[in-house]
């Protein structure tokens, strides 16, 4: 075991108090200092402990208008993921391990699909995907090479996507020490762990990304 989370699992048995639960706030910033939506904020508290909304268990994906919708989707390890073929014509949808060991290295595992086309005035053709491991991945298609989107699996239960404030906000996370984990899908390399503790007062921090991420299409 870690010995920071050694020394506050230690203080936790011999101090009861020491294990109560704090607010946390991550404010994600891209090289600019400007907020950045879309980025996947993990803590990963020494006192373990769940929150009091779980991660989604499943998840709709949508491809409409040549787009993932939502562009980032984010699931706990084990999920149901459906995908949604909205556009009039079809998709060849595929995923991998994003970052370094994306689908354009010939990486192992994955998975892919075809979605035909949703007929007018009939159901949209789908399909589901079980996420059984932890990690960021990566979605495209064969057919359509601007399409893009991402699915992270988070091994942790506190975990958020951060709104266009670019701020993600934790509720009754165990006091003490905690690591932080910040991801984004244009971020190739990936961001250190930081440490944080949390006690009485709010605890915060601030993670500046090595990128100006591409604005979204409207």
């Amino acid at each position: 075991m870690h010995r920071f989370f050694r020394t506050a699992l230690a203080l936790c048995l011999a101090v009861p108090l020491a294990c109560l639960a704090g607010t946390v706030q991550v404010t994600v910033l891209d090289k600019e200092g400007k907020p950045v939506p879309d980025a996947v904020v993990v803590l990963t508290p020494s006192a373990g402990g769940n929150p009091k909304t779980p991660l989604a268990t499943q998840a709709t994906i949508l491809q409409q208008k040549m787009r993932f919708a939502p562009n980032v989707t984010l699931v706990g390890v084990g999920a149901k993921g459906t995908f949604i073929n909205n556009d009039p014509w079809e998709h060849h949808v595929r995923g991998s391990a994003a970052g370094a060991l994306n689908f354009e290295s010939g990486s192992s595992g994955g998975f892919e699909f075809r979605l035909d086309g949703k007929p007018d005035n009939k159901p949209a053709k789908q399909a589901e995907v079980v996420f059984s491991k932890a990690g960021p991945v990566l979605l495209g298609c064969h057919l359509h090479a601007s399409m893009k989107g991402f699915v992270y699996v988070s091994d942790s239960p506190w975990a958020e996507v951060t709104p266009e404030s670019g701020v993600a906000a934790f509720d009754d996370v165990p006091n003490g020490p905690l690591f932080v984990r910040v991801w984004h899908g244009e971020q190739v390399i990936d961001l250190p762990a930081q440490q944080l503790t949390v006690g009485a007062a709010p605890a915060s921090l601030t993670v500046k990304l090595g990128i100006v991420p591409r604005r979204k299409r409207v």
